[in-house]
């Protein structure tokens, strides 16, 4: 499936399932994960075929996927970095340094994102709870 809208989605094919943030508007893809100090699970940046790493506070892998979500390279990138587009590339994978290798997440290997469940929080059964 490839993801058209904004939001959280799961990606599988790896050796794990992998929460994912999806930024498919320009807004999203621009802003990417500039500002944070981390991220739990991956970002998906959708279209996109390269990616920079300035003004981020930590160093990030970094997987460029085909049309099919074929792994096609990884790169661990430092801050302050520019990576080169890849041409074959339509979507970019990125998460905190190290991440990938721990999901086997490697040149081809193919994954599948599917659009996650909505959390949403069952009510306490006995009404507001305040201590």
């Amino acid at each position: 499936m490839v993801h058209r809208k904004n939001g959280p989605a799961v990606l599988y094919g790896a050796e794990c399932a992998v929460p994912v943030e999806v930024a498919a508007s320009y807004r999203a893809r621009t802003r990417g994960l500039l500002g944070r100090d981390g991220i739990a699970g991956a970002l998906l940046l959708t279209p996109a075929s390269g990616v920079h790493t300035f003004r981020m506070r930590f160093p990030i892998d970094v997987a460029y996927l085909g049309r099919d979500f074929r792994v096609l390279a990884v790169r661990t990138m430092r801050p302050g970095r520019l990576g080169r587009p890849r041409l074959r590339a339509r979507h970019v994978l990125e998460a905190e340094a190290g991440a990938m290798a721990g999901w086997g997440v490697r040149p081809g290997v193919r994954l599948r994102l599917e659009a996650a469940e909505p959390v949403n929080p069952a009510p306490h059964p006995g009404g507001d709870v305040t201590g």
